[in-house]
């Protein structure tokens, strides 16, 4: 095992040589996560930046969406022999952030058993809904109550994937109060801190160009919890709905040691990205540490970046068939209620966009509901800016994708001369041999348009003149 300095100035461990990184440039990569003392925002960030997430580069993105500046305090930390970085998320409107306190973790290590004041940076951040009976809910000091429209709001259409963390986070809160998501204010959850964590997770987890997500079992706390609504339960109402369907164990533990934000990202990145398959290599992993010390386990969340095995390779059981990491995604909506012009605008807007391809196929849905179904080919780094021009032009509420990998032809352009002008034609080979010719149609139909002919009189001219004997 070897042990290397973070870009964040944190110590992570990797498992991986030069050969394996290269390899890992085609396949799909995957994180797990290990709550082993709790998880908070922070935590997850924290744990993001020790795999190599670029901490400063992702700060100074959320601050451009938020109106202060965001900063971050990273320092080394360990407990019970386990060496990582605590990161603490704030804004501050006196600093010009993103800050980054590298020079504590420079210093050394800081033990979590030697911090006076013993808080946690993930101590109870909670989202009340309007109290029916008219009690108003005890606000955070300097903290908004912002609703779900208004973090929308901050985050414009360039970060669904957050916004869909909001979205579970205020249906949760919903439900225990008995109101709808738009009606929820968050409280602390809606502060700017809370915010940049949530989007700043979001963020780490795309530029580390992770594919899906696992989650161990998330430790669960003793006791009562006080917050605005007075004492409740321990894990709280509104996190325990969070985490249905995930795995938990109790501890003995008397604090909140896994906060709503931590057990939002974590519900929807499992639910909203493709699960990893059961066979995987471990690249490198990273530790982040909470603030407070807990009485029987280190307060540390464990990160594990992780690849599908190369075909052949040990731990892969299907060498034949082992899965390349996919350089296009399909994006689906089905479209029963929308506007056929909008349709058509969608596809010219998402090739704009970076889509590969786009197209729309007839379909019956139910209640025999003539529509449509939207489909868009999309590379990896295009994903989030095509899927927001499907939710912002259509009707619809979901996005289907699917990861696909495709064989293509190499690709080169030549120009050939007709009666009328010369043609671009486009001609697709393999193995050195060409197997397909296409004029390219613009070039066939200006010409014609000029010429007084059709245009598929320029095509055949150009295929004709390009047209070469195969080769024996």
């Amino acid at each position: 095992m070897r042990t290397g300095e973070t870009g964040d100035g944190g110590v992570g461990f990797d498992l991986a040589t030069p050969g394996d990184k290269q390899q890992a440039e085609s396949l799909m990569r995957f994180i797990r996560f290990d709550p082993i003392g709790g998880a908070s925002g922070d935590m997850i960030l924290g744990a993001l930046a020790g795999l190599g997430a670029d901490l400063r580069g992702i700060l100074a993105d959320v601050s451009a969406l938020l109106p202060e500046p965001v900063t971050a305090a990273v320092a080394a930390a360990d407990s019970h022999g386990i060496h990582g970085l605590r990161v603490t998320v704030s804004v501050e409107p006196d600093r010009q952030g993103p800050w980054i306190d590298a020079a504590s973790a420079a210093a050394g290590p800081a033990h979590d058993h030697d911090d006076p004041e013993h808080t946690q940076d993930h101590t109870h951040r909670h989202t009340h809904a309007t109290d029916a009976h008219g009690h108003a809910p005890i606000p955070a000091a300097g903290h908004a109550h912002r609703t779900l429209g208004d973090v929308a709001a901050l985050l414009g259409d360039r970060h669904p994937l957050a916004l869909r963390v909001f979205q579970r986070l205020a249906a949760a809160e919903g439900r225990i109060h008995g109101k709808p998501a738009e009606a929820v204010h968050f409280h602390e959850v809606g502060a700017l801190d809370s915010i940049a964590d949530i989007v700043g997770a979001c963020l780490a987890l795309r530029r580390l160009d992770v594919a899906g997500v696992s989650v161990g079992p998330l430790p669960c706390g003793v006791g009562v919890l006080e917050c605005a609504h007075g004492v409740m339960p321990n894990p709280a109402p509104a996190t325990m709905l969070l985490l249905e369907g995930m795995e938990t164990a109790q501890t003995g533990e008397p604090f909140e040691l896994v906060t709503p934000t931590a057990a939002a990202l974590f519900a929807t990145w499992i639910r909203e990205l493709p699960a990893p398959p059961p066979r995987l290599r471990v690249l490198r992993g990273a530790f982040a540490f909470g603030r407070r010390a807990l009485a029987g386990r280190p307060n540390v969340l464990r990160a594990t970046l992780l690849e599908t095995c190369a075909p052949g390779e040990p731990g892969d059981s299907s060498p034949e068939s082992a899965p390349a990491r996919p350089d296009l995604y399909v994006l689906e909506a089905n479209l029963d209620d929308c506007n056929p012009q909008w349709i058509g605008d969608l596809i010219a807007r998402s090739l704009a966009a970076g889509a590969r391809d786009a197209w729309a196929t007839p379909a019956t849905f139910k209640k025999a509901r003539p529509g449509v179904v939207f489909s868009a080919l999309v590379p990896p780094e295009a994903l989030e800016r095509v899927e927001t021009l499907v939710f912002g032009a259509t009707t619809t509420f979901g996005v289907r994708r699917h990861p696909v990998s495709r064989t293509t032809l190499d690709r080169r352009f030549e120009s050939v001369a007709t009666p009328w002008g010369e043609v671009r034609v486009k001609i697709g080979s393999r193995d050195g041999r060409d197997l397909v010719r296409t004029p390219e149609h613009e070039d066939c139909a200006r010409l014609a348009d000029a010429a007084g002919v059709t245009p598929r009189q320029v095509y055949e001219a150009a295929v004709r003149k390009g047209f070469k004997p195969p080769e024996r």
